[in-house]
């Protein structure tokens, strides 16, 4: 029951991430070897840290996610390696369940290298997930990837720049939002000096899945999400839609173009709207979600037997020579707006091998006749290149900085 408690009151709350030490001793910390996870169930056991690929895009989606955009306060590449190189040292402990550094009860009188609020938690299949945005490039003055550009602006767009943008990114998923906040947390200590959070989310109960024998999650508006989402097995989709390959700078590949909005809902007023309504927009079935003309969820998409300007029609790769994304996204409830509303909705995240060929007319098709855009409006913003996959010894961006 503690435990439980503990969940919810996260779910609910805003974080206050505190700074501490500096980045100083980072290139000693990424050689280490990475440590054995503790024993822990199903739902709390450890996903490798290194690989061909960063875990936390086609990673089975876990049940929670603390997602912050960082801002650099120098332009010191020497600085941003130091960094980078503490953080990826300190990402294979969390991901394993370890305490950073020195750990979190160290030698007094100074402070301890670890937070200490997830001392005795599992791992919690924590993944932590790095990626650049275009102003990385500028400040540091690198040739940024030609496919990395600020996305262009869409109809009914009302980004706040205080939720949009940012040099760096860190995406933590886990299965318990304490071993989430705990690992960006304390990468923001890391950090401190060198990076500074721009704006951050909060987000719970998972809106996809990459594992498509599993139940289907729903959004807030009720409504099974991603039923056609990308398989984390089949290689085949995720090397032709979101890897990249020999296209991109030798350091992208493997890796992904992460493209992150958060996606105000106007629930109360969804909320009003007739089942038949509802299911009108969407062109599926609220509580088996199956396509019009279907009768179960996985049945064939067939676009005639749907209204014109449905959401699953408007947005079927189908209707869009193919345009496909891996989508990854999360609910959020962020209290009220102080005038009675739910400040709810989808924190959308959405990797691709190329914006243009995916995100990008995805959204251009909803946002000109996409019904549901009465019910949402795009609110913050950003779009980062992931590095491919961190191999033992070296750490996140390395082919790029060196």
């Amino acid at each position: 029951m503690p435990d439980l408690s503990r969940r919810r009151l996260l779910t609910g709350a805003g974080i206050v991430v505190g700074a501490g030490a500096a980045a100083a001793a980072g290139a000693g910390l990424v050689r280490q070897a990475q440590p054995a996870p503790v024993e822990a169930d199903a739902l709390g056991g450890a996903i490798p840290f290194h690989g061909a690929h960063q875990a936390g895009i086609a990673t089975p989606v876990q049940d929670r996610l603390y997602f912050a955009a960082f801002d650099l306060s120098t332009d010191s590449r020497e600085k941003v390696v130091a960094m980078l190189q503490a953080w990826t040292a300190a990402a294979v402990r969390l991901t394993a369940a370890q305490e950073v550094g020195g750990g979190a009860t160290g030698a007094e009188p100074a402070p301890p290298d670890d937070t200490g609020e997830a001392i005795g938690l599992p791992a919690s299949r924590l993944t932590l997930t790095v990626g650049f945005g275009p102003s990385f490039f500028d400040k540091l003055k690198l040739p940024g990837p030609e496919r990395l550009k600020e996305l262009p602006h869409f109809p009914a767009d009302k980004l706040d720049p205080a939720r949009s943008g940012g040099d760096v990114c860190v995406q933590a998923c886990a299965d318990d939002p304490q071993v989430a906040v705990h690992a960006v947390r304390n990468l923001v200590r890391i950090g401190f000096g060198t990076v500074s959070v721009r704006w951050s989310q909060l987000g719970f109960g998972k809106t996809s899945s990459t594992t498509p024998d599993a139940q289907t999650p729903r959004n807030l508006m009720g409504f099974k999400d991603g039923t056609n989402n990308i398989a984390g097995t089949d290689r085949k989709k995720l090397d032709e839609h979101v890897w990249v390959g020999d296209e991109g700078p030798e350091w992208m590949r493997g890796g992904s173009y992460l493209v992150a909005r958060r996606i105000r809902m106007h629930i109360e007023t969804w909320d009003r709207t007739s089942l038949k309504e509802q299911e009108d927009i969407f062109g599926r079935t609220k509580r088996e979600g199956a396509p019009y003309g279907g009768t179960r969820e996985h049945d064939p998409v067939v676009l005639d037997r749907m209204p014109i300007d449905s959401h699953v029609r408007l947005a079927s790769p189908a209707s869009l020579s193919g345009a496909t994304i891996l989508r990854r996204g999360y609910s959020f409830t962020d209290g009220s707006d102080g005038l009675g509303r739910l400040d709810a909705g989808l924190f959308f995240l959405a990797y691709q091998r190329d914006p243009e060929k995916g995100f990008i007319p995805i959204q251009r098709a909803l946002a000109a006749t996409d019904p549901l855009n009465e019910y949402i409006q795009h609110v913050g913003s950003g779009v980062f290149a992931c590095p491919g996959g961190v191999r033992p010894g070296s750490f996140w961006g390395q082919g790029l900085l060196d």
